[in-house]
């Protein structure tokens, strides 16, 4: 759909998160929002593919151009303002942004993270990573997250959680599986819908969902 907050998904690898915003998205769940770009640091992510897929505009802002994490991070905003983007969603998006993002969209910025925060996240704990060392801590309980982006990894204000039961016999592999299709591909669509509609309010640490 046209119209609403235009959205920009920053990708670096398959794009599952991508899809879930899409099919949200197909089914008139993101109310409010354009899914205006697909922006990747990889110009082989299969997440490009599915943006064309969804008539999408997609762009490469490729991480082995720059030489520093700096460098890239005003590369994409400068590409972010160009597009006229209100919201910037990081799903699967491999690479630590520098503080001139989060200046430019203060409280715009989105994560989904593979589980409850404040455990088993910030520096290190991404994609296996972080399922790895929830089976190895013996926890019953994992889940993910979506938070809003700022200077520290995984540290910003909480949105969304949804827990999701370890079970027996788990792999990383099929707890990963788990986590994204029973959690994140859940919580993702709602939090941007939840945006886009001017029904989050943040206040210190709290985000509050107002009423629609």
């Amino acid at each position: 759909m046209s119209g609403g907050k235009r959205v920009a998904v920053l990708v670096s690898g398959g794009g599952t998160n991508l899809q879930a915003l899409i099919d949200a998205r197909d089914a008139g769940q993101l109310d409010g929002c354009d899914l205006a770009a697909v922006i990747s640091s990889r110009d082989d992510a299969y997440a490009l593919q599915r943006a064309d897929a969804a008539g999408i505009s997609s762009f490469v802002v490729p991480r082995k151009d720059f030489e520093t994490n700096r460098d890239m991070t005003a590369a994409l905003t400068e590409q972010l303002r160009y597009l006229n983007i209100d919201l910037v969603v990081l799903a699967g998006f491999m690479h630590i942004l520098t503080e001139e993002i989060i200046a430019a969209y203060p409280n715009a910025i989105i994560n989904v993270h593979p589980s409850l925060i404040p455990s088993f996240c910030g520096a290190g704990f991404y994609g296996l990573h972080v399922h790895e060392s929830v089976l190895a801590s013996g926890v019953k309980v994992t889940g993910a997250t979506v938070h809003f982006v700022n200077e520290q990894p995984d540290a910003g204000p909480i949105i969304l959680q949804k827990a999701v039961d370890v079970l027996e016999g788990d792999t990383p592999e099929i707890l990963q599986r788990r986590v994204m299709e029973q959690a994140e591909w859940q919580l993702l669509p709602r939090a941007v819908a939840l945006f886009c509609q001017d029904r989050l309010r943040v206040d210190g640490r709290i985000v509050h969902i107002l009423e629609d």
